[in-house]
C-alpha cells in the first residue's frame, strides 16, 4: 500500500508530487484514458473482420459509436448512486480489471457484429462508474489548498489523452499486431488491468462508507441529487458554466471542418484547429495549476468566457492560417480559466457524501451536452451560415458568463 502523505506544505505542482496517493490515481488516471482512446480506434478497426447485422452494412461504424456514447446518457447519474454507496478504490479497480477482461475476451468470442456491440456497451457502461468515483476520490486525498493544481493535473491529462491517444492509437495497434494475432487486445486489456492494479494500492480513507455491502435506494438518492443541486446555487451554477463550455467545444468540432477551408487547410485537417484549441487549453491549466494561489479573487470564469467569446467572433473575420490556430489557441486557455476553477468549486462545496451523486449527473449532462450540438451545429449552419453560428456562440457565450459572474462573485473569489 501506498503511504498517506502528509498535507502539502508547497504549492504548485511539487506539493503533488511529493502525495504519492495522488500520484498513483493520477497514473490510474493517465492509463485508462489512453486505454479508452486505443480501445475506441480498436473498435473501428476491428470491424472489417466482423459480419454485421442484416440491414445494417453501411451504418455499422454509427451503430457502434451509438452503443459507445449511449451508456453515458442512460446510466451517467444512476452510476454516482453507487459510488456514494460503495468504497471509490473498489469501484475503480472493479471497473479496470472488468473493462480489461472484456477487452481480452473479445479473440475469444465469434467475430459477430452483436457480440461487439454488446462489449462496447458494457465498456462503456462500466466508465461511467468509473468517472464519477474518480472525481470524488481526488478530495480524499488532496487538502483543499491543492486542489485547483489537481483539477488542472486531471484536465491536462484528460486533454493531452485525447490528443495523443487518438495519434497514437493506430501505430501502436499496428505495432501490437507484430507480436502476434491477439496482440491489439493483449495491449489494450492489459493497459486497463495495469491501471486497476495501480488504482488497487491508493488507501483512500472514507468516513461514510463501510465494508460490508450498503443498501442501494436509486430514487430515493436521485431526488436527494436533485434537491442539493436546487439548494446549493454555487455547484449547480458551476454545473451549468461547465456545461456550456462543453457545448461549445462540440459544437466546434462540426465548425471547425468549414472553418478550416477559410483559413486555407483541407476539410480533413481540420483537427489541427481543434489540436491547437487542445494545445492552448492545456497550457492555461498547467499556468493555473502551477500558479494557481496567485488567482485567487480573480474573475477567472468571466475572463474565460470573454477570452471564447472573442476568440469565436474573430473565427468570422480571419483568413490566414497562424491567425486562426492561435485563436484556436487562445479560445482553449480561455476554456481552461472556466474548466479548472469551476471543477475545483465543485470538489471544495460538495461533501464526501454527495460527491458520487454530483459528479454522476455533471457526467451526465455533460455528455448531453456534448451529443446535442453535434446535431444541431451541422443543419444551423446550414440554415444561416457559419458566420452567423459563430457571432450567436459569441454573443451567447459572453452573456452566460457575465450572468454567471453576477450571480456568484460574492463567494466565488472565497472558494477558488
Amino acid at each position: 500500500m501506498l503511504p498517506v502523505s502528509p498535507p502539502p506544505l508547497e504549492s504548485g505542482f511539487r506539493s503533488l508530487i511529493k502525495n504519492r496517493a495522488f500520484l498513483a490515481l493520477w497514473m490510474g488516471q493517465l492509463l485508462s484514458q489512453v486505454a479508452d482512446k486505443v480501445f475506441f480506434v480498436l473498435l473501428i478497426t476491428l470491424l472489417v473482420d466482423y459480419k454485421p447485422i442484416p440491414g445494417l452494412e453501411n451504418s455499422m461504424r454509427s451503430v457502434l459509436m451509438v452503443a459507445f456514447t449511449l451508456p453515458a446518457i442512460l446510466f451517467g447519474s444512476a452510476a454516482g448512486i453507487f459510488v456514494d454507496r460503495f468504497p471509490k478504490k473498489h469501484i475503480l479497480t472493479i471497473c479496470n480489471v472488468s473493462r480489461g477482461l472484456l477487452t481480452l475476451l473479445i479473440p475469444l468470442l465469434p467475430k459477430a457484429f452483436l457480440i461487439l456491440l454488446i462489449i462496447t456497451f458494457a465498456e462503456s457502461v462500466l466508465t461511467q462508474f468509473f468517472a464519477p468515483a474518480e472525481q470524488a476520490a481526488i478530495p480524499l486525498l488532496v487538502e483543499k489548498e491543492g486542489l485547483m493544481t489537481a483539477n488542472a493535473l486531471f484536465t491536462t491529462t484528460m486533454l493531452g489523452s485525447l490528443i495523443i491517444g487518438f495519434a497514437v492509437g493506430e501505430p501502436l495497434l499496428s505495432l501490437a499486431r507484430v507480436g502476434g494475432d491477439f496482440g491489439q487486445e493483449i495491449l489494450v486489456g492489459g493497459l486497463y488491468l495495469i491501471a486497476g492494479a495501480v488504482l488497487w494500492l491508493i488507501p483512500i480513507r472514507e468516513k461514510h462508507v463501510s465494508d460490508h455491502l450498503v443498501a442501494v435506494h436509486p430514487w430515493h438518492d436521485f431526488k436527494a441529487g436533485l434537491r442539493y443541486l436546487k439548494k446549493e446555487r454555487l455547484v449547480s451554477n458551476a454545473l451549468l458554466q461547465l456545461t456550456i463550455l462543453y457545448s461549445v467545444f462540440a459544437a466546434l468540432t462540426v465548425l471547425a471542418i468549414n472553418l478550416v477551408e477559410d483559413i486555407g487547410l483541407k476539410p480533413n485537417q481540420f483537427g489541427f484547429l481543434l489540436a491547437a484549441a487542445g494545445i492552448g487549453m492545456v497550457f492555461g491549466a498547467g499556468v493555473l495549476g502551477h500558479w494557481g494561489d496567485r488567482f485567487h479573487h480573480k474573475p477567472l470564469p468571466l475572463i474565460g468566457f470573454l477570452c471564447m467569446a472573442f476568440a469565436l467572433s474573430m473565427f468570422t473575420f480571419t483568413t490566414n492560417l497562424w491567425i486562426g490556430l492561435s485563436l484556436s489557441a487562445f479560445l482553449g486557455v480561455g476554456a481552461s480559466m472556466i474548466g479548472v476553477p469551476m471543477q475545483t468549486l465543485i470538489h471544495q462545496q460538495t461533501p464526501e457524501s454527495m460527491r458520487g451523486k454530483v459528479f454522476g449527473f455533471q457526467n451526465n449532462v455533460v455528455n448531453i451536452a456534448l451529443s446535442l450540438p453535434l446535431a444541431i451545429a451541422g443543419p444551423l449552419t446550414d440554415a444561416i451560415g457559419l458566420r452567423a453560428v459563430l457571432l450567436g456562440m459569441s454573443i451567447l457565450v459572453s452573456m452566460v458568463g457575465i450572468w454567471a459572474w453576477q450571480n456568484t462573485r460574492r463567494v466565488l473569489q472565497d472558494v477558488i
